[in-house]
């Protein structure tokens, strides 16, 4: 007889992965304590343990998980402000199930300290207004993914196959990009 394997112990990464599983392959409406209980082999009071305020709680995690973004400072702020914005789209564009969150979640936590080092980023860069320009930067990146997210057919029940990656999509960003820094510079 085969020994049993010990079970992989619950932890709040663990937790927030299977989360973000269920909602990019099923949708937001479809993550429940007990749905993601039975994708992590436990029973959904487990998971308490870990996020105390349950569903409220997980859904500030998810929040925070795609939207809590670290870029090393480059030798411009406008090259500072372009990693940021592409390493945020990625991390939105790759977890479209909670982009929903990342737009009505006010910023908490991780994500309130990222804001605060890419603003301190930019204004060690030069810029003069830089709470400004994060807030516009963000705008931007999440109007940008919201809209990618909705031509990719994501959440179309119609879809078998949605599209990851749009050229299209790409060239839009960066142009917008540019655009908008060049705005801000001004």
């Amino acid at each position: 007889m085969p020994a049993k394997r010990p079970p992989i112990p619950l932890s709040r990464e663990r937790i927030i992965e299977a989360a973000l599983h269920i909602a990019d392959s099923q949708g937001l409406r479809r993550l429940t304590m007990r749905r993601l209980g039975d994708a992590l082999q436990v029973e959904a009071m487990a998971i308490y343990h870990h996020l105390p305020r349950g569903k409220e709680a997980l859904m500030d995690a998810l929040a925070e998980h795609v939207t809590t973004v670290h870029v090393e400072q480059r030798p411009t702020w406008q090259e500072t402000a372009k990693a940021w914005c592409r390493a945020e789209r990625e991390l939105l564009r790759e977890h479209p199930g909670v982009l929903a969150l990342a737009l009505t979640k006010p910023p908490k936590g991780t994500t309130l300290i990222a804001l605060r080092e890419q603003t301190e980023q930019l204004a060690d860069g030069g810029l003069g207004d830089a709470p400004d320009a994060v807030r516009t930067l963000r705008a931007f990146v999440y109007g940008s993914v919201a809209v990618e997210v909705q031509r990719s057919g994501w959440a179309d029940p119609e879809v078998d196959e949605w599209i990851r990656r749009d050229e299209r999509a790409d060239a839009d960003f960066e142009r917008g990009l540019d655009a908008l820094l060049k705005g801000l510079q001004t």
